[in-house]
């Protein structure tokens, strides 16, 4: 995935706005709508703020699989993750995309 999938991605899995993610991040929707379609790339300081605020790794806002960096809780949510069932695993994504979702929303009432 490029970085504008990614971006578009995120935000459509919390149901948030580009309106709402510029004005949370100070920066104009018109320059949020071409990060997510592709017509032009942030700096390195506004790659570093969507990170911050969907609380993700730059590379993974860049696709870029880091190893190194795994956490140790990666893999226990991994094993987690595997041995539920399907309608399981469906909840708990859902689960976690609420638990981001009010992350971003308790951050963006402190900005």
């Amino acid at each position: 995935m490029t970085f504008n999938e990614i971006l578009r991605s995120l935000i459509e899995d919390l149901d948030l706005t580009q309106k709402q993610v510029a004005k949370d991040l100070s920066i104009a929707p018109s320059t949020l709508g071409g990060y997510v379609q592709g017509t032009s790339e942030p700096d390195f300081e506004t790659l570093k703020m969507f990170a911050d605020y969907f609380n993700v790794s730059t590379d993974f806002l860049l696709n870029h699989d880091a190893i190194n960096l795994k956490n140790n809780n990666d893999d226990k949510i991994l094993q987690l993750f595997r041995s539920l069932s399907p309608q399981n695993q469906e909840l708990y994504i859902e689960i976690g995309k609420v638990m981001m979702k009010n992350q971003i929303s308790n951050k963006s009432t402190t900005i």
